[in-house]
């Protein structure tokens, strides 16, 4: 696997690779892999002839508060496991190289800004964060130019979001979304799960036990999902998180659900202890 940290370097490759006639998928990450990313890059490997990783722990998409300063960083086990699965390109740049003079005062880096479905679920608590994602993804589209680019559904909000980006701006790329990775107990895999207490790491898959209760719920006929979110949201209160939202939603458009929609999704954010956990189920109505 070959290292870039400089984006001429990465450029230089990509040109070798479509002189070669080969298409390139990209998988971003923020690095401290596990088993999630890693079914990204081997479904990458299914859509392109090179697949080229990104690990970059942007700060633009971290707000005041947030743990920008001590996001897990496993570098070296991280480019072994790129390695062992076949990754071809890995592009681990410095926020000085992707956002350079950034950090003076006068000077604030352009950003690309998806109206609408940023402000919403996640955008509410966190009204900075999507713009940062954009950015950064935009830019990395810029740099990489792949034909595919492959992401999780766990964070489904910023998916839709990535897709109305490159559809709004025209960028002839495959946006794929690839199903959550869970563990033994049905907690999605995060690399923030690390922060949970052991007696919190109980607890947590309590979360996906209450989206899938609510999509039982509804799949058997409930329609009032507002009173099938306020009584996740006490189960989840009552099991010691502290809720974000509950919310079910078109899972196309992300607007509110109503009773004629077919297609939903069913959205949560709660905090446990230090982390902030995110699951999500799609369910289809007959």
């Amino acid at each position: 696997m070959d290292i870039h940290q400089k984006i001429s370097s990465i450029r230089k490759a990509i040109l070798k690779i479509r002189s070669e006639h080969q298409s390139i998928c990209l998988v971003p990450t923020m690095g401290n892999l596990h088993d999630g990313h890693l079914s990204l890059v081997r479904h990458a490997q299914t859509l392109a002839d090179q697949v080229v990783v990104s690990l970059f722990v942007n700060p633009l998409q971290f707000g005041p508060g947030e743990d920008l300063d001590s996001y897990p960083s496993t570098f070296s086990e991280d480019c072994e496991k790129l390695t062992a699965a076949g990754v071809h390109h890995l592009f681990t740049p410095t926020a000085d190289e992707m956002y350079p003079g950034s950090d003076k005062a006068d000077c604030r880096h352009t950003e690309v800004v998806v109206p609408g479905l940023s402000r919403i679920l996640c955008g509410e608590s966190r009204p900075t964060h999507f713009t940062g994602v954009t950015t950064v993804i935009s830019m990395l589209f810029n740099i990489i130019q792949p034909d595919s680019a492959v992401f999780g559904k766990k964070d489904f909000q910023q998916l839709a979001i990535i897709r109305k980006m490159a559809r709004d701006l025209q960028m002839p790329i495959e946006i794929v979304g690839c199903p959550i990775v869970r563990e033994n107990d049905n907690l999605a895999m995060s690399s923030r799960n690390n922060y949970l207490t052991p007696g919190e790491r109980k607890i947590a898959p309590i979360l996906d036990q209450t989206v899938r209760r609510a999509a039982d719920d509804i799949l058997n006929g409930n329609t009032d999902y507002t009173q099938v979110c306020i009584n996740a949201i006490n189960e989840l209160t009552e099991a010691g998180f502290k809720s974000d939202y509950f919310s079910v939603r078109n899972a196309l458009t992300l607007e509110v659900a109503q009773p004629s929609d077919t297609n939903l999704v069913i959205l949560t954010a709660a905090w446990l202890g230090r982390p902030r956990l995110l699951d999500n189920i799609e369910i289809t109505l007959k």
